[in-house]
């Protein structure tokens, strides 16, 4: 269990986390124009405010039309070559209409919503492709080949073929998904598995490309192409399931091109059918203007952001990152929620469970206290744990000589002048009564670490990984919610997910899965009709993230993939604000349903009165910014901290 103090092959952050490729903020255009024509309308409004020049703030507002619309603009123009007539162009025709009769505010306000929204969408595809190479960086650029002759060469990890023979020493990154044929080690995998603790491995198991060994030398033999490796697998489903998202809307953007094209083809009726029974081109333009104006869905657009982005800062001011309006709606929709094992219901940091003293010589901390000596000089997870829960208990440890790690075995060390070993149990060394215990305690969901006294065993440590203290509220809310039960999804072993799932109260388990195979878990509830939400930390947890309707990281441990993978990250680590924000969606979406109503009922009153008699035009502005300012404040009202606690079921 030993690890000497070796350098990985690759530099890692503070947090353990490989470093990926950052895109800087104003490295985007989008962003830079969006920046622009923030500046210009804030700049304009200030000035307008300040009963500046006149003709001051309304250079600066058409400087912010420029800025923020030229792009949507030029995207419309380039869809209506192609037959497609899509909201972008129309509410640049709506801002410009606006500034044709006066109201340029409106009109400025309206492209910044848009250039923002188009910003922000360009900023999150590419983090999401700056994790998925930073994903790739994990497996080295190059690897150890054995020659015919037993010589080492060093070749480009790309270059390996399958058949090839590596040599893999302590604390460097397996180049290739393999089978070890000879040596022995602990390898941590918890990239592709997301298993908390390094697994022993030897001769006929099988290691991933990515994967850090531990202390031991291994000979392994390549089985699978750079292409083909798990880890290129999990940058594969990532991108396919990021491709697919991308084409998510929010629910008023799926009627925009039905309506848009109405919204057309019924201006210019107002303007040419008066025209054709006579009337001036003056009321005839104005009467189409108005029709515009109080047709244009700037209350619609309102009636839907403002209450998913009050529902999104309230979210974060209570620890809950949700990255767009799309996710915030898409939470409500919610039906099952898949949690992950390591990191997410857990810890993911091992932890002293248990002591069986097996020689009636030694208490339990006498017992903890030698075999924390003995680990004292190790590195590894386990001796740590055992280390953390010897000082929990106040024990001083004594000094240590002749200490030995044996790779994928355990340490041995001279403990005063006693000598102790702390180690993996072998079956077929164990007596049976130390068989029965080892068997137990493993079938119960812990690691056993078996300590010595002369090779004599003296007692057993269970190590296993707690649950999170929340994690059981967490699930039973979820439930409430959801109206349907959690499902586990972990690449842990079965015995040890079934211990966890009975504690925090989870009955449907799925252990053993590879990545795509929590993908393909995700793709079945999918398929029965559910709407699925995954909660994950690991690498190996972004393409389930990835593919589900919303995936949510946990901000704590995460992984740089997961972090810009998931849809939303809960940065407190706390897992009850789960179901508070699935909660909180689903009031967002009530207060949405209902500004549509009334921006609808405006809409319909101000567009009759236009087309049955005559609609003065200040007064249709005055009903269309009515209608504005109602759904606004109304969707506001998410703000409060009344609605984040009633999400939550704390009383007011």
């Amino acid at each position: 269990m030993a690890a000497p103090t070796l350098a990985p092959t690759r530099p890692t952050s503070p947090t353990g986390r490989v470093p990926t490729h950052r895109t800087r903020l104003f490295a985007l255009p989008e962003v830079r124009w969006a920046a622009v024509a923030v500046a210009f309308f804030l700049a304009g409004l200030a000035t307008q405010l300040a009963d500046g020049p006149r003709g001051v703030w309304w250079a600066l507002y058409l400087a912010c039309y420029a800025a923020g619309g030229w792009e949507p603009g030029w995207a419309g123009l380039r869809a209506l070559r192609d037959k497609t007539l899509d909201v972008d162009l129309l509410m640049v025709a709506a801002a410009i209409g606006a500034a044709a009769i006066g109201q340029i505010t409106d009109g400025a306000l309206l492209i910044v919503i848009f250039a923002t929204s188009g910003a922000l969408e360009a900023l999150a595809t590419a983090r999401t492709e700056d994790s998925v190479r930073g994903l790739l960086d994990l497996t080295p650029q190059t690897a150890t080949r054995l020659a015919d002759g037993g010589e080492e060469q060093t070749v480009h990890a790309a270059d390996l073929r399958v058949g090839d023979l590596l040599v893999v020493r302590p604390g460097e990154r397996i180049a290739a998904d393999a089978t070890v044929l000879s040596g022995g080690s602990e390898v941590d995998q918890a990239t592709i598995t997301g298993e908390p603790l390094p697994v022993d491995k030897a001769a006929g198991d099988e290691v991933f490309a990515g994967t850090l060994n531990g202390t031991g030398v291994l000979r392994i033999r390549v089985d699978r192409r750079a292409e083909d490796s798990v880890v290129a697998r999990i940058a594969a489903l990532v991108e396919q399931a990021a491709r697919t998202k991308a084409r998510a809307q929010l629910f008023i953007e799926k009627v925009e091109q039905r309506y848009s094209i109405g919204m057309v083809l019924v201006t210019l009726a107002v303007f040419v059918v008066p025209l054709l029974f006579g009337d001036t081109l003056r009321r005839a333009l104005l009467r189409a203007m108005t029709f515009m104006i109080v047709a244009s869905p700037c209350a619609v657009v309102l009636a839907t952001m403002p209450p998913l982005l009050a529902a999104i800062a309230n979210a974060g001011r209570h620890g809950v990152l949700v990255k767009s309006a799309v996710v915030m709606e898409r939470l409500g929709a919610t039906t099952q929620v898949a949690f992950d094992k390591t990191g997410t219901l857990t810890r993911g940091i091992a932890e002293l469970a248990e002591i069986r003293c097996l020689d009636e010589r030694f208490t339990d901390d006498e017992l903890l206290r030698q075999a924390a000596a003995a680990e004292h000089p190790s590195e590894h997870p386990l001796a740590a744990a055992i280390v953390r829960a010897a000082r929990a208990r106040g024990l001083r440890l004594p000094e240590v000589t002749e200490f030995v790690a044996n790779p994928g075995r355990g340490v041995t060390a001279r403990v005063g002048d006693q000598l102790i070993g702390v180690g993996s149990p072998t079956a077929s060394e164990l007596a049976p009564d130390l068989r029965t215990t080892v068997e137990a305690l493993q079938a119960s969901g812990c690691t056993a670490v078996v300590v010595t006294r002369e090779h004599r065993p003296i007692g057993v440590l269970a190590l296993t990984d707690r649950p999170r203290p929340e994690a059981a509220a967490a699930v039973r809310a979820t439930t409430e919610i959801t109206g349907a039960a959690p499902i586990l999804l972990t690449g842990d072993n079965a015995a040890i997910a079934d211990r966890l799932a009975a504690r925090v109260g989870i009955t449907d388990v799925r252990a053993e899965l590879l990545p795509d195979d929590k993908v393909t878990a995700v793709r079945g509830l999918q398929a029965d009709g559910r709407k699925v939400t995954v909660v994950g930390d690991g690498i190996n947890d972004a393409p389930a993230l990835a593919a589900a309707e919303v995936g949510i990281a946990m901000g704590g441990a995460g992984s740089d993939l997961t972090l810009q993978t998931a849809d939303a990250v809960v940065v407190r680590d706390d897992l009850t604000t789960i179901p508070a924000v699935i909660a909180l969606s689903r009031q967002a979406r009530r207060v949405v349903i209902a500004n549509l109503a009334v921006a609808a009922t405006f809409i319909g009153v101000l567009v009759v009165w236009d087309l049955a008699g005559t609609l003065p035009l200040p007064l249709g502005v005055a009903g269309h910014e009515g209608s504005t300012v109602i759904v606004g404040l109304n969707g506001l009202r998410l703000l409060r901290r009344r609605a984040w606690e009633r999400a939550a079921g704390t009383p007011d």
